[in-house]
């Protein structure tokens, strides 16, 4: 059976992902990281970005380095390009998740951890079900050593945010006067969580969370966003539309939840619904999507959809990361 552990809240965590001189030791969340540092990533990212149909962009910057891809929480997509990430940059890469792992046996995460340190494992990246994990982590390891926030509970996403960004800014050029909305499940999403921050700080335009009242954020965890539980006035005129599964496995009780069929006839995304929309809106889902309940199928293979371009944006967000603070770690 897999320990059962606590993990305090960490102080300041936007000061702990960041070297003395700026520069970016770990990536635990996106909530108060600089405009700056942000737009840098995002351009640093646009390197690694190849045309459907080329060769993947690859280099041996992480040619010595090794990663360690800990999944203590299935993924699909944040897991294989994570893995492609570092292979494509030269990196060795070592992939856990919890069925192969001691802490399935008991083993507390920080002897996991400080096992995998003694193997000279450079970078860590770390999903968990349980809040304040990657931090955590980030307080214990050696200077040598980078944390990268592959998905913590309900509360961050930084690479997914960043993704998102990126598909953003390619499709539509800048964030000021854009009206973004995100529909569904708020309450327990990280990756609308991490949106909202980088979305903040890069100045967009207007924010929509839209979801049942049930599944609502509380108006302090988000304060610039504009809350609707009516889906036609959240969308009215936006020019970037996000849908969002139900994170079923998050809620304590279902009760109040709507059905597949009630979900999908008042929060579902269809082509009906989108022409009240901006007319060159676009859509987009972090995945896994649930077609036919948070999207209709035809939608999300329309030419309005960019989900596959956020998918091809991972790899390059994560190689764009690697890169990052491994660089910092040669000026430590």
């Amino acid at each position: 059976m897999q320990v059962i552990e606590a993990f305090p809240p960490v102080e300041n965590i936007a000061n702990l992902q960041l070297n003395p001189d700026g520069g970016l030791r770990h990536l635990l969340t996106l909530k108060g990281l600089q405009k700056g540092l942000l737009i840098d990533l995002l351009d640093h990212a646009e390197r690694f970005v190849a045309p459907p149909g080329r060769p993947a962009a690859r280099s041996n910057s992480l040619a010595g380095r090794t990663v360690a891809n800990l999944f203590f929480e299935p993924s699909t997509r944040t897991r294989a390009s994570f893995d492609l990430a570092g292979k494509r940059l030269g990196a060795d890469v070592l992939n856990l998740d919890v069925n192969t792992s001691s802490r399935k046996k008991g083993e507390s995460i920080l002897d996991t951890i400080y096992t995998l340190q003694a193997m000279q494992v450079d970078v860590m990246v770390v999903r968990d079900a349980s809040a304040g994990v990657p931090a955590y982590i980030a307080r214990h390891v050696d200077d040598h050593v980078s944390i990268l926030n592959a998905g913590e509970s309900d509360v961050s996403h930084p690479t997914q945010g960043l993704l998102d960004l990126l598909t953003i800014r390619q499709r539509k050029g800048r964030f000021e006067n854009l009206v973004v909305a995100i529909v569904g499940d708020i309450a327990h999403s990280r990756v609308a969580r991490s949106a909202a921050e980088g979305l903040d700080t890069l100045g967009v335009g207007e924010l929509r969370l839209i979801s049942p009242p049930m599944l609502a954020p509380d108006a302090d965890d988000m304060p610039s966003a504009k809350l609707f539980d009516n889906l036609d006035e959240g969308l009215r005129d936006a020019d970037v539309v996000m849908a969002l599964r139900i994170q079923r496995e998050r809620i304590g009780s279902l009760d109040g939840i709507p059905g597949i069929d009630e979900y999908f006839a008042n929060y579902g995304i269809s082509a009906e619904r989108m022409r009240i929309a901006a007319p060159d809106a676009i859509i987009m889902h972090p995945g896994p999507m649930n077609r036919g309940i948070e999207i209709e199928s035809a939608l999300a293979d329309s030419p309005a959809s960019v989900i596959t371009q956020q998918v091809a944006n991972g790899v390059a967000v994560r190689m764009a990361v690697l890169e990052r603070v491994c660089k910092s770690m040669d000026r430590r």
